[in-house]
This record gives structure tokens, C-alpha cells and sequence, in this order.
């Protein structure tokens, strides 16, 4: 699915919701517990969280109000988490990690 600035989506299995705040430059299989990505208003029948639990190892949450990039080093795609649940964010297989706050720097 190709992902631009301010696309909302949601998850299949679960409550999360997000934001891109940064796509990625390649298209990419974004998932939550194990389930492709729907966008939120898109035509789908799939109620919230009517597609079961999410897949084991893939269950450990999405927190809100946190952000989540991809693990290389530039961080490619960046997402914003509107609301949290039970899915892990992931891309394809590989499961998203948790942005760190920069620290600031000391007022010495």
C-alpha cells in the first residue's frame, strides 16, 4: 500500500491506530499483530477488531501517543500511534521499534 503524510490507519485485529508522520520511499507491507494495515473510512467491512487476536510474538502492544520507525539506521518510515492496542506495529515480519526523544543539550 503506498503511504503518504497524514494517511490513517488502523488495525484488523486489534484497537491500534495510526499516522504516518514519515513514509517510507519503498512501498511496504505494513501490519499490526499480524494483519495488513486498513485505512480508517476506507470501504472495508472489517470491524475493529473483528479479525480475531493478534498472532503470537507479534502481541506485545502499541502504545499511545508513541512513535515507531523502522530499525535501520535512517529510520525510513515513522508512525504516530492515535490509539494503542493489543498488535505489535510491524513491516512484513519485522516488527517496528519504539522512537527514543533525542536528548537536549545541557545548560551548563
Amino acid at each position: 500500500m503506498p503511504l503518504k503524510p497524514g494517511t490513517r490507519l488502523r488495525s484488523q485485529v486489534c484497537t491500534t491506530e495510526v499516522i504516518v508522520v514519515r513514509p517510507a520511499a519503498d512501498e511496504l507491507d505494513l501490519r499490526c499483530g499480524g494483519q495488513p494495515m486498513i485505512e480508517i473510512g476506507s470501504d472495508s467491512t472489517v470491524a475493529v477488531g473483528a479479525g480475531g487476536t493478534p498472532a503470537p510474538g507479534l502481541d506485545e502492544g502499541t502504545l499511545l501517543g508513541k512513535r515507531y520507525t523502522t530499525a535501520d539506521a535512517d529510520g525510513t518510515l515513522e508512525l504516530l500511534a492515535t490509539k494503542g492496542g493489543a498488535g505489535t506495529l510491524s513491516a512484513g515480519d519485522v516488527a517496528l521499534v519504539l522512537k527514543e526523544a533525542k536528548p537536549l543539550p545541557s545548560s551548563d
